[in-house]
């Protein structure tokens, strides 16, 4: 038998999540388990799973949008925007399968799963409590602080980092391998993972001027255009570190595959966040979490995605309607 992970491709909790469930599934076929394919999604306009998405002969998709394929037997997400469609909600809710998963208030989807299963079938794996933990601080944000987040000095913002930034496919396989059994800090440490992960951090420490040249803060909303500079992806906590009274960034980027729009939320703001960052991103094809959303268009589409930046970082300056 083979088992095929469908997961959010560089993202911690998407990869994390693939480790989770991969050893689940693993200890639960036992020997029937022949071997694991792992396949990155990302979110885009349009359907985002391939053709040929389900053609493992036990196929799972964690920390992703759902898809009504019955060739999906196992499903995990937490994202608010999980449901592209009324029907795509009417299927979940038709299946009788019971394993498939959906929360959108859980900090992230690899705690989500850890919790589901130790509920429904007892089961705890040893040794990936921190995993656990860092997941739902990471995909939360619920960092100490934004210097902490900006800093990267822990193993698994390490981590964290290398996932988001790495062209390499090989990457994000060897890392969800390796986070099935091995602690943060010893995966960190490997020469696979400092290697890659130098130029990246030096990187990242030059974004970080690039950020400041190009942040502007407009009644609580900082908004910053990468979109013609060499930064394709950013550190999302630059901004709150730079203006620590800011209540939302607004931050357009582009790579050779889309233009983005991602939206955010300062977790250390007070008062707290008052808009629903994913109802906002879904107006315009996008989604996410209350907390934190995305708008991806194709990368020729740069004019929208200013645009549609615009009208968010508007909407977000005021107050939201009431309930």
């Amino acid at each position: 038998m083979q088992l095929k992970i469908l997961y959010h491709g560089n993202c911690f909790d998407g990869c994390a999540s693939a480790a989770l469930i991969t050893r689940f599934l693993s200890e639960r076929e036992g020997s029937r388990l022949a071997s694991v394919r792992y396949e990155p999604l990302h979110h885009q306009a349009g359907d985002p799973f391939p053709k040929d998405a389900f053609d493992g002969d036990l196929n799972a998709c964690v920390d992703f949008r759902f898809s009504p394929s019955p060739r999906l037997h196992w499903w995990f997400d937490h994202h608010a925007s999980a449901f592209p469609t009324p029907a795509d909600r009417a299927a979940f809710e038709a299946d009788r399968s019971g394993q498939k998963f959906w929360d959108p208030t859980a900090p992230s989807c690899t705690g989500y799963i850890a919790r589901t299963l130790a509920a429904r079938d007892g089961w705890r794996p040893e040794g990936l409590d921190e995993l656990v933990r860092w997941a739902d601080v990471i995909d939360a944000a619920r960092f100490e602080s934004p210097a902490a987040a900006v800093r990267l000095e822990e193993p698994a913002l390490r981590i964290m980092t290398l996932l988001e930034a790495t062209k390499d496919p090989a990457v994000p396989t060897r890392l969800i391998e390796a986070l099935q059994r091995r602690p943060l800090a010893e995966v960190a440490a490997e020469p696979w993972v400092t290697g890659p992960l130098a130029p990246i951090l030096e990187s990242h420490r030059r974004n970080v001027d690039v950020v400041r040249a190009h942040a502007r803060l407009d009644g609580g909303v900082v908004t910053v255009d990468l979109a013609d500079t060499t930064v394709e992806g950013a550190n999302k906590f630059i901004a709150y570190e730079l203006y620590p009274a800011a209540a939302y960034t607004v931050v357009v980027t582009r790579d050779p595959k889309r233009v983005k729009v991602s939206v955010g939320s300062n977790p250390w703001a007070r008062p707290a966040r008052a808009h629903d960052i994913a109802r906002l991103c879904e107006r315009y094809g996008g989604g996410g979490h209350p907390v934190v959303g995305a708008v991806s268009l194709a990368p020729d589409r740069i004019q929208d995605a200013r645009r549609i930046a615009a009208e968010i970082a508007d909407t977000l300056r005021q107050e939201p309607p009431a309930p």
